[in-house]
């Protein structure tokens, strides 16, 4: 038995790439070297999933917009500094996503990454031309704000009713139910399960493999 659904979209970091550490990482060596508050691990994996401004400004309101500005450019140098080798596909991600091509999905990536970055590890993981869609936060509005979503199905011509959002954070849920459509969520990445059942997925995963699983075969 298949669900009915036709189009997956996936976040990336957090649910596709294992790339929390770096970004948390990043972000405090932004703090330290312009001499700002460094946050605890925890609000920075909170924020993570937002467009990068949104996620300063959720971490640090008190900016004028030129420190925003000052701590952005530090956030990218020392998160690219960390990105020449591209974060490694969690453990089941690389089979799976090529078997639901296979399954004939409709595939998409919905992320809060900016669309150099995404590009950057899109090609490094040979996926340059793989999915159907891909938006990134610097092109369209940041999650929870669904117009990405919107903008997907439309590329795809596939209703909400038939799409599924997956992702490792509450942006990424919000998101999806924000859209009309239905979620799943991930518990390895930034966020735990716990905190995202609040937000009502149809499934919540500790392991990527299980979505297969769920999704049955057609």
């Amino acid at each position: 038995m298949r669900r009915n659904y036709d189009l997956l979209i996936f976040d990336w970091d957090g649910t596709l790439a294992d790339s929390i550490g770096r970004i948390v990482q990043a972000m405090r060596e932004a703090a330290i070297n312009g001499d700002v508050p460094v946050r605890d691990d925890e609000a920075i994996k909170g924020i993570i999933g937002l467009g990068l401004p949104e996620a300063i400004r959720t971490l640090y309101p008190h900016f004028t917009p030129d420190a925003l500005l000052a701590f952005r450019q530090r956030y990218v140098d020392s998160y690219m500094a960390m990105d020449e080798v591209a974060s490694p596909l969690f453990e089941g991600v690389l089979e799976s996503i090529h078997a639901f091509r296979e399954q004939g999905y409709r595939l998409a990536v919905a992320t809060g990454k900016a669309r150099r970055g995404l590009d950057r590890v899109l090609e490094a993981h040979g996926w340059r031309e793989f999915f159907d869609i891909t938006r990134a936060a610097d092109e369209t509005a940041s999650k929870p704000d669904p117009l990405m979503l919107h903008e997907i199905m439309a590329h795809c011509d596939v209703p909400a009713e038939r799409s599924l959002m997956i992702g490792d954070s509450s942006f990424d849920l919000l998101m999806a139910r924000n859209a009309g459509m239905h979620s799943v969520a991930v518990g390895y990445g930034a966020q735990s399960l716990d905190s995202l059942r609040e937000f009502g997925p149809q499934l919540a995963i500790e392991h990527f493999f299980e979505l297969g699983v769920w999704l049955g075969r057609p």
